[in-house]
């Protein structure tokens, strides 16, 4: 019987490491409920107007915006509730920041309305072309619209950006090679 107990607990850490494994993967493709700060450089010719909805440096401090954008956050991330997440994002009045137009084509994307998805992370990646969790995303779901090449691209895009190392590129590099996301 003892032989019997000892033999099972490899086996019992196996298991349990496959069910911890997918709860892993969805916590490191979220990135964070704090948003990254917008881009050094601004490419626009002029000054963008100075009123709040605009000033997106100041909103990444404006206790509000932060407050708003983690509800929506844990709206989708931990709620599931990608429906309820877009007019939450769209009220924080920042949805040309790369993480919130991010979020909403991620919502629009779980949702199955895959152009407005598309828009959405054309619009974050317009923002901030260097955003890499918009490329992951945006990734995914050239993988779900049967693009492999062109997920591919953004796959190297990642590479360049993060390394390979980084979650966001083990992400889509496993969707590639499993034709499926889950994310």
């Amino acid at each position: 019987m003892r032989i019997f107990t000892i033999r099972q607990i490899p086996l019992m850490l196996l298991v349990s490491a496959f069910v911890a494994a997918p709860a892993l993967d969805v916590a490191l493709a979220a990135g964070s409920d704090t948003p990254s700060p917008p881009p050094a450089s601004d490419t626009r010719s002029s000054p963008p107007p100075k009123d709040k909805k605009s000033d997106k440096k100041s909103s990444i401090d404006d206790p509000a915006f932060l407050q708003g954008y983690r509800a929506a956050y844990a709206t989708i991330y931990e709620n599931n509730d990608y429906a309820a997440a877009i007019p939450q994002l769209k009220a924080l009045g920042q949805d040309d920041r790369a993480d919130v137009a991010n979020l909403i084509g991620y919502s629009y994307r779980k949702l199955g309305n895959y152009e407005l998805a598309s828009m959405w992370y054309e619009r974050a990646l317009k923002a901030d072309p260097n955003h890499v969790r918009t490329w992951q995303y945006y990734g995914l779901w050239q993988v779900e619209q049967g693009n492999r090449e062109q997920a591919k691209v953004h796959l190297t895009k990642i590479e360049a950006l993060a390394g390979r190392d980084s979650a966001e590129y083990q992400s889509l590099a496993s969707a590639l090679a499993n034709g499926r996301t889950s994310y």
